[in-house]
C-alpha cells in the first residue's frame, strides 16, 4: 500500500489560498480518479476539485471552514501500490502538486493537465497510468456506470439534453473522465440562425494597440490617501451580527476600494424609448431558432454594448501603469461582463470575443453565464480578462446608478427597468416601454465627448434594433 498525498493546487488564477467548504468524501470511502473529493472557495469563485488518484481516503487534513495555503496538504488517499508510479518503492508516499524538493511543479512544455486545476508536473506519469488504469472497459466504476445509464453525464446535463431533445447517446463527450458536459449537449444542438447576418464588422488582425502616456500629462500613479477609520467598539451580541470578509466578499471589497481611489470616474445617463427593443424581444421569444434559449431585453443591451464599442473603442481601452510610465491599452476585441448577484456576492464573469458571436450564439453565452454565477460555478478563469462591463439594475426595479468600475476596465453600462411611462412621439403623447442607460467611465482614458457618444450610441440601438443590421 502507498499513502498518497494530494496538497492544495493553484487552480489556475495565481492565489495564494482558499477556504474548505466541505468535503465530500470521509475516511475510508473509496475514490477513483477525478471523482470530486473537495469543494474550495477562492477570492473569485467556487472549485470542486477532483481526486488525483484511485484508492482509498485515509486522513482529511484540513477541516471545513479553514483557509489553507496554497501547496499545503489537504488529504490523504491509500492506493494500491499497482496504482501508482512503478517506480515508486511500496510503501513510499507520493504527493501530487509538488516537486521532490517540495517545490510546486510546472508544466513541461507542450504538455497538457491531467486534471482540472491540476499542472501536469511531478508525477505526470504515474497519474496518467491510474487515468488508464481507472477508465478500463473492465472496470468497475465504468461497467457499474455503462450497466445503469450508458453515457456518463451528471443530473443537470441529462436535464439539458432531454429539454433540448439531444440523445445523449449521440454526443461525443468532451469531460476530463470522459463525461458529457453541457457545452458538448449545447454544440450537438445547436441550429442554424435567421439572424446570421447579424454580425459584428471586422475587428481588423490587431487585438490591442497600446497609446503611450505623456509624462505630465496625469501620467504618474498617485497613491490614494485614505483617512484612518475612527474606532469601533465592540459588537453588542445581543442585537448586533458580526460577519467575518472573506472569499468573494473580501475580493469584491477590495477590488471596488482599489477602483474608486485610483479611476476618476464620471457618469452620464439617457432615458430611452425601448419600445421597438419590446417588440424585437416578443418575436424573437417566438421564433423557432431562439424556443431553447432565454431571450430578454439584456441580451439587446448587450449587442447594443458590442456595437457601440467599435464605434467609441476608447471606452473599451484600460489604463496601465508600467515602469515607463502610464500606457492606454485598446483592445479590438470585446470580452463582455455580466455583472450577477449571487448568494456569495458579487461576480463579474465575461463572455470571451463577443464580437464575434451571432445574436443566438450571445443569447446562450448569456444564459450559460448567468446559470453558472448563480449556482456558485463560475470558474476563475471566467472572470479575468474582462474589457468592459454591464450590470442589470432593473431587474431590481432601479432606473438608474452610478456603478464602479470594474478594475483592468474603463467602462460598466446599467441598464434600468423598462416600464411603461408617457412618452412624446410625433407630438403626441403615447404610452411607451421608457427605460434609461447609464454608465461609469475612467476619466483619464475616455473623455466626456467619447463617454457621451457611446451611451447615445447604445440608446439609438435600443431604440431603433433595426440599426444592428447596418
Amino acid at each position: 500500500m502507498t499513502t498518497q498525498t494530494f496538497v492544495l493546487p493553484d487552480v489556475g488564477e495565481g492565489l495564494t489560498e482558499a477556504e474548505i467548504v466541505s468535503w465530500r468524501v470521509s475516511p475510508g470511502d473509496r475514490v477513483a480518479v477525478n471523482d470530486v473529493i473537495v469543494e474550495i472557495e477562492t477570492a473569485k469563485s467556487l472549485v470542486e476539485l477532483p481526486s488525483p488518484f484511485d484508492g482509498t481516503v485515509g486522513e482529511i487534513l484540513a477541516a471545513e471552514g479553514t483557509t489553507v495555503a496554497v501547496g499545503a496538504p489537504i488529504i490523504t488517499i491509500v492506493g494500491d501500490d499497482r496504482a501508482t508510479d512503478a517506480s515508486a518503492p511500496s510503501g513510499s508516499p507520493v504527493t501530487v502538486g509538488q516537486t521532490e524538493h517540495g517545490a510546486p511543479s510546472e508544466p513541461p512544455a507542450g504538455e497538457g493537465s491531467v486534471l482540472v486545476g491540476y499542472g501536469t508536473g511531478g508525477h505526470v506519469q504515474s497519474r496518467r497510468r491510474v487515468v488508464r488504469q481507472a477508465h478500463q472497459p473492465g472496470s468497475e466504476a465504468r461497467e457499474r456506470v455503462a450497466a445503469s445509464v450508458g453515457v456518463i453525464a451528471k443530473p443537470p446535463i441529462r436535464k439539458l439534453a432531454r429539454d433540448l431533445g439531444v440523445d445523449l447517446a449521440d454526443v461525443v463527450p468532451t469531460g476530463p473522465a470522459g463525461d458529457v458536459t453541457r457545452d458538448d449537449v449545447l454544440k450537438h444542438a445547436e441550429q442554424a440562425s435567421v439572424f446570421r447576418n447579424i454580425q459584428t464588422p471586422d475587428w481588423g488582425t490587431v487585438r490591442e494597440e497600446t497609446i503611450p502616456v505623456e509624462r505630465g500629462a496625469g501620467a504618474a500613479s498617485v497613491t490614494p490617501v485614505v483617512a484612518a477609520a475612527a474606532p469601533v467598539p465592540p459588537a453588542d451580541e445581543e442585537r448586533e451580527e458580526t460577519i467575518e470578509v472573506k472569499g468573494v466578499r473580501k475580493a469584491t471589497s477590495s477590488a471596488m476600494v482599489r477602483s474608486a481611489y485610483t479611476a476618476p470616474h464620471v457618469s452620464v445617463w439617457t432615458d430611452v424609448d425601448a419600445t421597438r427593443t419590446m417588440e424585437l424581444v416578443k418575436r424573437l421569444k417566438a421564433s423557432p431558432d431562439f424556443a431553447d434559449v432565454k431571450v430578454s431585453p439584456l441580451l439587446i443591451m448587450a449587442r447594443a454594448v458590442i456595437w457601440a464599442v467599435r464605434r467609441t473603442p476608447m471606452v473599451n481601452a484600460a489604463w496601465v501603469d508600467t515602469d515607463h510610465g502610464a500606457e492606454i491599452r485598446v483592445r479590438r476585441y470585446v470580452n463582455l461582463g455580466i455583472a450577477a448577484a449571487t448568494p456569495r456576492g458579487l461576480l463579474v464573469p465575461n463572455i470571451k470575443d463577443a464580437q464575434d458571436l451571432s445574436m443566438r450564439d450571445l443569447a446562450r453565452a448569456l444564459e450559460k453565464l448567468t446559470l453558472t454565477a448563480r449556482e456558485g460555478k463560475t470558474q476563475p478563469a471566467d472572470q479575468q480578462g474582462g474589457t468592459i462591463t454591464i450590470t442589470n439594475i432593473g431587474v431590481f426595479g432601479m432606473d438608474a446608478g452610478t456603478p464602479i468600475i470594474n478594475p483592468g476596465e474603463s467602462g460598466i453600462v446599467a441598464l434600468g427597468t423598462i416600464r411603461q411611462k408617457p412618452w412624446v412621439v410625433d407630438g403626441e403623447v403615447r404610452p411607451r416601454y421608457v427605460t434609461t442607460v447609464s454608465g461609469s467611465f475612467d476619466h483619464r482614458v475616455i473623455d466626456g465627448d467619447g463617454m457621451s457618444r457611446f451611451i447615445a450610441d447604445v440608446a439609438s440601438i435600443l431604440e431603433e434594433p433595426a440599426l444592428l443590421l447596418d
